[in-house]
């Protein structure tokens, strides 16, 4: 392969635009490589019209640079977190909710009643939560939510989240 044949560097642009731009579609995020894929598409341009490689790769990097810089803004405010907020199981946070089964000692899952639903809940600081204390959405994993308990709520003891003794062992 002739790496100074413009005909080959017509086809290194276009895969490498090909390349920048299903990166950035399967990438987290947003914008990051898309102005690459850009700048390889323009610089492909200029490869079939004929210029030298030497043009080729400024304007590769001018573009880039340009369509990077300028994208900043945009991804940023697109990134933002508290878009995200209230949306799916995210919705959840800061919610009041009231456990139905107690939750174990070490983050053992227990269950959860929020607005109608159950879900499987586990405790922010990993000690156990008795079933009727009235707790709070402090996170969401996955399929599971994270709970501390409401101070001054009916069967709420902030001081010790032991669930009640049945006197069998288990």
């Amino acid at each position: 392969m002739d790496w100074g044949d413009p005909d080959t560097w017509r086809w290194i642009w276009l895969l490498a635009a090909v390349v920048f731009g299903v990166g950035e579609m399967a990438m987290a995020g947003s914008f990051f490589l898309a102005p690459f894929a850009l700048g390889a598409v323009v610089a492909a341009i200029f490869a079939f019209v004929g210029v030298s490689l030497g043009v080729e790769w400024a304007v590769f990097l001018g573009v880039s640079i340009v369509t990077f810089l300028a994208m900043r803004p945009l991804a940023r405010r697109l990134d933002r977190d508290d878009r995200s907020a209230g949306i799916g199981a995210n919705r959840l946070l800061g919610q009041a909710a009231q456990v139905t089964e107690a939750i174990g000692d070490g983050h053992l899952p227990g269950m959860v009643l929020i607005g109608g639903e159950k879900w499987r809940a586990e405790s922010t600081d990993g000690r156990p939560i008795a079933a009727d204390t009235p707790v709070t959405i402090t996170d969401v994993r996955g399929t599971r939510v994270v709970v501390t308990p409401r101070r001054g709520g009916p069967g709420s003891d902030t001081t010790d989240h032991q669930p009640p003794t049945t006197g069998r062992s288990t």
